[in-house]
């Protein structure tokens, strides 16, 4: 990655959204290149400006968070979305998750922590704050299947998104054949027999996804 990282804030609190820009834009690796205080008005400008990374508030009006989250893939697909949230509960992480963000932060954490996740997700990381990671991991700490690989992930939650291997395919550049592989390594891995089983098992257990280790 050549040049800053450019970031588009989404929040309806606009003192919030206009002091992190101020605060981001310090940093000499991000640029901050639009705010947007609704998300009717921040999808025009996701296309526009393609960034890097989308910092997504939570709770906004008429259109949640939760589900700007995909119409914010669909203007610019390689769009990184970090929740910003003060929820830590597992369901709006779970539901985050599912619809596609590389990660979860709560808004009172410091502002380094928020640019640590930004700089994890544009390197095609996924980055959860500790306490989310609590959160989730207080809920499953029964053995823990086989670690699995980043591409896997991706795969995973795009099946759970109702994907079908064509569709992966053509998402993620690869052919039907790999991403059946990684179909059949992510059911031994995570000791499921079934592509329902495998759904239900992102559903349920999406700790298990987001704990990875970096490769490096």
């Amino acid at each position: 990655m050549t040049g800053p990282i450019s970031v588009i804030l989404i929040d309806n609190h606009p003192v919030v959204a206009e002091g992190l820009r101020g605060v981001l834009n310090t940093y000499s690796g991000i640029e901050v290149v639009g705010v947007a205080f609704e998300v009717e008005t921040a999808l025009p400008l996701v296309a526009e400006k393609r960034p890097t990374v989308v910092l997504l508030d939570i709770n906004m009006p008429v259109i949640s968070g939760i589900d700007a989250i995909s119409m914010v893939k669909a203007r610019h697909h390689a769009a990184h979305v970090v929740m910003l949230s003060m929820h830590d509960t597992r369901e709006y992480i779970s539901s985050s998750i599912l619809r596609g963000a590389s990660g979860y932060v709560l808004k009172d954490v410091p502002t380094a922590e928020i640019v640590e996740a930004i700089e994890a997700v544009a390197r095609g990381e996924t980055y959860f704050s500790p306490a989310i990671r609590e959160t989730l991991l207080s809920q499953g700490r029964e053995a823990q299947p086989e670690k699995i690989t980043q591409r896997e992930h991706e795969v995973a939650i795009l099946i759970a998104s109702g994907k079908s291997n064509r569709d992966i395919s053509g998402v993620l550049g690869i052919s039907e054949a790999t991403v059946e592989t990684h179909r059949k390594n992510l059911k031994r891995k995570l000791g499921v027999s079934s592509t329902a089983e495998l759904v239900r098992f992102v559903l349920e257990h999406p700790e298990r996804l987001v704990t990875l280790p970096s490769s490096g």
